[in-house]
């Protein structure tokens, strides 16, 4: 699909002003040049354009708020000033994977005051001798190149990054623990209706059992009384065949 096409299809109707992240990656530049991106995305912060066949970065608009540009897997090899002109805030910049050979092409990013990442991978220059010192020299602004800086130290995340986990670690944890008190407030009130049910139905069968119970008693006294009278009659049968005898 040809870039100015990909990127019309990434607007998803929404107009250039609005879009702060584009990502056209695997696409392709009919002229090995940048087609169809233009100055009205003034919002955007973060452009991706790997493995799209550019061999330049000349018609590269004006992005005044860019910070990260992933220009990897392409065919550029030099004529970077475009970069410094146009995207004054970069401070992530990938090359990887490009036709980088000479210290002097990388020059142009010393106008690059916030630059802090630089990604050479694959690039021939790395290839050169203290290819990192010499690059750590000649972009003293650069803190990690290739994922590690100057004592190879591995770069940790964005500072922004960090900075929205944290907040959205802090807003998520507030979510988290108002429904968790709200869940302990509803397993409460429904352990208090568990437990008057509970004691309700105690009662109740306390009051069956003292029923049964009572029943049991009038039936044990009726029997009694039965046997009672059962014994009495035949004492007085009994009395009646003595009469009869001693007559």
């Amino acid at each position: 699909m040809e870039m100015k096409k990909r990127i019309s299809l990434e607007l998803r109707n929404r107009t250039p002003a609005e879009v702060a992240e584009l990502v056209v990656d695997n696409c392709r530049s009919s002229d090995g040049e940048i087609e169809g991106l233009t100055d009205e995305f003034k919002e955007l912060e973060f452009l991706s354009m790997v493995n799209v066949g550019l061999t330049s970065v000349a018609k590269l608009p004006s992005l005044p708020k860019l910070r990260k540009l992933e220009l990897s897997d392409n065919n550029i090899s030099g004529a970077l000033e475009a970069l410094a002109e146009k995207c004054p805030n970069l401070t992530y910049l990938n090359l990887s994977g490009n036709k980088i050979k000479e210290l002097g092409t990388l020059e142009a990013l010393q106008n690059l005051k916030n630059l802090k990442s630089l990604d050479l991978f694959n690039c021939e220059i790395t290839t050169l001798e203290d290819y990192r010192e010499s690059i750590f020299e000649l972009l003293p602004q650069v803190t990690y190149l290739d994922g590690f800086d100057a004592e190879d130290n591995e770069a940790p995340d964005s500072e922004a990054d960090d900075d929205d986990d944290d907040e959205d670690g802090e807003e998520g944890a507030g979510q988290l623990g108002d429904y968790e008190e709200e869940e302990e407030d509803e397993e409460g009130s429904e352990g208090g209706e568990v437990g008057l049910s509970y004691l309700m139905k105690e009662d109740i069968q306390d009051e069956e059992d003292d029923d049964d119970y009572v029943e049991e008693e009038e039936g044990e006294e009726e029997e009694a009384e039965v046997r009672g009278e059962k014994r009495k009659r035949v004492a007085e049968d009994e009395g009646e065949d003595d009469d009869e005898d001693d007559d």
